[in-house]
């Protein structure tokens, strides 16, 4: 069974940092028709087979309707499980988070996964998809530039995601994550799949939740492999990275320039 850290807020503190050195534009939406001008963290639904699942999008304000927007897949931790779909921009602290993501140059997408659950379960992985594609489709998001982060429990679920969904991502951000798999070969099984795909893997060294060989193990596959990795181990670091990854000088500039060639 996967272990992994529940901290208060971490959604919030974990967006607010990602988000802080990002710059303003937007873009048009519709929730089931299309409204232009709405923008901001708006909330929205999937359906899975019968069952409904909220999930919360931000769309940027100020976008020329001509210009495609790049998008954001964010996967979230084991602490933020719910059913309300609301969980990453709701109290106070929510109110923060959505000052920050208003200097942010993509549409982001925030599912929620459900308790008793993990990303890698075909549902919560369906309707992470499913969400992601209709907000490409219904807020003018380029399928060329979709990419996919994810902490803790999301950084699992975010190798889990791009190994199912090859060719789909155009870049790949585990923060503090590891192979979902518990075969023999789970790292290069997951590295296979995921290919050349430019990948930026981030740990701490002295991580108690989840072992920071997971990382290395999977940075290591991914070489031998012959894939596109970079891997940031932060010395004495615990858990909590993600404040330092996402924050990192050429953080944004490295994600926002890769693309799918098709």
């Amino acid at each position: 069974m996967q272990k992994f850290f529940r901290t208060p807020g971490v959604m919030s503190v974990l967006l607010g940092n990602m988000l802080l050195a990002f710059t303003a534009t937007s873009a048009c939406a519709r929730e089931r028709e299309t409204r232009a001008g709405e923008t901001g963290v708006l909330n929205r639904q999937v359906t899975v087979g019968e069952t409904s699942y909220g999930y919360q999008v931000f769309v940027p304000s100020n976008n020329s309707p001509n210009k495609k927007l790049p998008v954001i897949l964010f996967l979230h931790g084991i602490g933020q499980r719910g059913e309300a779909g609301i969980v990453p921009t709701e109290g106070a602290a929510g109110a923060l988070v959505q000052s920050y993501l208003e200097r942010v140059p993509a549409i982001v997408v925030l599912p929620q996964c459900r308790k008793g659950v993990y990303w890698s379960d075909p549902q919560m992985e369906a309707q992470a998809i499913r969400a992601l594609d209709q907000s490409v489709a219904d807020f003018g998001g380029d399928p060329a530039r979709v990419y996919l982060t994810g902490v803790s429990m999301g950084g699992y679920g975010a190798w889990h995601l791009a190994a199912g969904h090859p060719g789909k991502f155009a870049a790949l951000v585990p923060v503090c994550g590891g192979s979902p798999l518990r075969s023999a070969d789970r790292y290069s099984a997951i590295a296979s799949k995921i290919g050349r795909t430019p990948t930026w893997v981030f740990h701490g060294s002295d991580d108690r939740v989840v072992p920071v060989s997971e990382s290395r193990r999977m940075a290591e596959a991914l070489k031998a492999a012959g894939g596109n990795v970079r891997y940031t181990e932060y010395e004495g670091a615990g858990h909590n990275v993600w404040n330092r990854a996402y924050t990192e000088p050429d953080f944004l500039s490295w994600l926002l320039a890769q693309r799918l060639h098709r």
